[in-house]
């Protein structure tokens, strides 16, 4: 169905090239329009023009950062990366216009069926879950979320990136990729995220996860234990109860072009620097506009104080 703005366009330019100057009238009870509004629209065409060189302006912008971000970005993202950057205000609304305007649609994964939510509310608890989604509880290092997911590559070889992520900053503290489910790969995380909180963990320090066999280990267990760490679990099968780790994993797959790499190093290099990028570069609108590592520094000044 076409709008009245694009009625009276076609209206123009059919009186135009059929010289029908006599037959505003027919032609806008045809189309089943005003007449007044048709020339009111044409009164207003310095203003149209005006706002087109506009929007001419704007897109260019739109679409330099859109194509920098591999067409993984959508107009909350762009608003964000326009102010932080480009010192540039535009009001997200104009955005997502210019980006239907322009045919800008971001590749981004499907949500999730209302159904799985709805199935994933089930009981069934192994570890009492202490967080019961409230994962920011604005102080960083208090909440700990990790997980592990699968990363397929070269011709389908298949590898594993486990990480930790600050409830409160959303900053991924540690992480880890190797090709092996063995133990080690929740070890050697942990280790990551000792060296990464050099002044300690935090006193009330949680760390969440699902119910997977890593993280019910024994030995595991006795490590989180030992660091003064209290230990949570998600229901089972229930991804919601860790959502912003779920959220992280599928913005990789999202904007990385992973299955392009042909080694294991060359993976790793790729999921080191997405992960560098997304602690200080990539603004948050849940961070105040701030990246995560820029979001730290405000919190704990907050929490110190």
């Amino acid at each position: 169905m076409l709008t009245p703005s694009e009625k009276f366009q076609l209206i123009e330019h059919t009186i135009r090239q059929h010289q029908l100057k006599n037959q505003v009238s027919f032609l806008c009870e045809l189309a089943g329009v005003s007449r007044s509004g048709y020339y009111a629209w044409l009164k207003s065409a310095p203003i149209r023009q005006r706002k087109d060189i506009e929007d001419e302006i704007n897109i260019e912008l739109i679409q330099f950062i859109f194509q920098q971000k591999k067409e993984k970005v959508g107009a909350l993202q762009i608003k964000i990366i326009l102010e932080n950057d480009c010192f540039v205000e535009l009001n997200h609304k104009k955005i997502r216009r210019l980006m239907r305007k322009y045919q800008l649609i971001a590749k981004v994964r499907k949500a999730k069926p209302y159904k799985k939510m709805a199935k994933a509310t089930q009981e069934h608890r192994t570890c009492p879950n202490l967080l019961n989604r409230e994962f920011n509880q604005e102080a960083p290092g208090k909440v700990l979320l990790t997980d592990i997911t699968y990363l397929y590559y070269s011709n389908g070889q298949k590898a594993y990136l486990s990480s930790v992520k600050d409830g409160s900053t959303k900053e991924i503290l540690a992480h880890y990729l190797s090709s092996s489910l063995e133990m080690d790969i929740v070890y050697n995380t942990l280790s990551r995220l000792e060296e990464a909180l050099k002044q300690g963990f935090h006193p009330e320090a949680i760390l969440h996860s699902d119910q997977g066999f890593h993280y019910t280990h024994p030995l595991f267990q006795a490590k989180i234990k030992k660091l003064g760490i209290t230990q949570s679990m998600s229901r089972k099968g229930n991804c919601w109860d860790n959502a912003p780790m779920e959220s992280f994993f599928g913005h990789f797959k999202d904007e990385v072009d992973y299955k392009d790499c042909n080694s294991l190093n060359e993976l790793k290099q790729l999921v080191d620097s997405y992960i560098e990028e997304y602690n200080n570069h990539r603004y948050q609108w849940g961070l105040n506009k701030m990246t995560p590592v820029q979001y730290e520094g405000t919190e704990k000044l907050t929490f110190f104080n």
